[in-house]
Order: structure tokens, then C-alpha cells, then sequence
């Protein structure tokens, strides 16, 4: 019998889910406020919801947590060094595609270490800015961040 548990050096096992059973997939946001307004980046075309603009963020490692996801990913996607100071909110919904996935977000405020400058990682985004609160609405992003 094959065991439903795959080991993961260094990590927790990751218990891979029986065939009907719905899996849970762990994601992190985070907002970046400067001088009034919140970075956002865009996932460049040809990936999926390309074209769309999100916060900055990504998926949490197996045996990682969400915070240390948050600063790794801000990093990975962005080139900024950030603390995270508190999280803003949680939200959770089926996977667009027809998956049987539940994906979980966690949304951080983040403050950065420093004033660095923004560098894309163009397999990912190919676009960023900085948005006022109030021009937000008028951004093509995807439908879980107007939660």
C-alpha cells in the first residue's frame, strides 16, 4: 500500500489528499504602503490571470510560515526588504480553474527596510505602481483581492 504521507527534507510531511478529498493551498499577500499609496504589480501575459494586478505575494512553503512566506516572496517578486507588522485579513475561496482546491490568503501590512528601489521578477510580473486607496477600484485585478 502506498502511504498518503510524501516526506519533505527538513519539513513537516505534506499529506497528499485521497481522491474526493478537497486540498487546502496557503497564500500570502502583502500591502506595501509609500507616501500614501499601495504597491501593486502585474502578472505579465502568458501566466495565469496575466494581465491582472495583485499585492505582492505568493504560496507558503510546506513547514513555512505565512509571515516568513510574506518577506521571502515580497523579496523574490520584488526586490524589497520588508518587516511584517500585523495581518489586515484572511479570505478563503474555491480554486477558479475547477480544481478541487481551497485556497486560503492571509493580506499583511508590511512596512519596508529602507526605501529600495522596485525590480521585477519578469518570469512573474512585467509591470508595477503605486496606486492611491481611492484608484484602486479602477485597476483590472483579480476577483479574490475586491473582497
Amino acid at each position: 500500500m502506498v502511504s498518503r504521507w510524501r516526506l519533505s527534507l527538513g519539513r513537516r510531511p505534506l499529506r497528499l489528499p485521497r481522491v474526493g478529498e478537497v486540498a487546502d493551498k496557503h497564500l500570502v499577500y502583502c500591502r506595501i504602503e509609500r507616501d500614501g499609496a499601495i504597491l501593486f504589480v502585474r502578472r505579465r501575459p502568458g501566466v495565469f490571470l496575466g494581465g491582472r494586478w495583485e499585492l505582492p505575494g505568493g504560496s507558503v512553503e510546506d513547514g513555512e510560515s505565512h509571515e516568513v512566506a510574506a518577506v521571502r516572496e515580497v523579496h523574490e517578486e520584488t526586490g524589497l526588504r520588508i518587516t511584517v507588522r500585523s495581518e489586515r485579513g484572511r479570505h478563503n475561496w474555491m480554486d477558479v480553474t475547477g480544481k478541487a482546491l481551497r485556497v486560503h490568503a492571509r493580506i499583511f501590512d508590511v512596512a519596508e527596510d529602507g526605501r529600495g528601489m522596485v525590480v521585477l521578477s519578469p518570469s512573474e510580473h512585467d509591470e508595477f505602481a503605486w496606486v492611491s486607496p481611492a484608484d484602486v477600484a479602477g485597476l483590472q485585478i483579480a476577483d479574490h483581492f475586491r473582497h
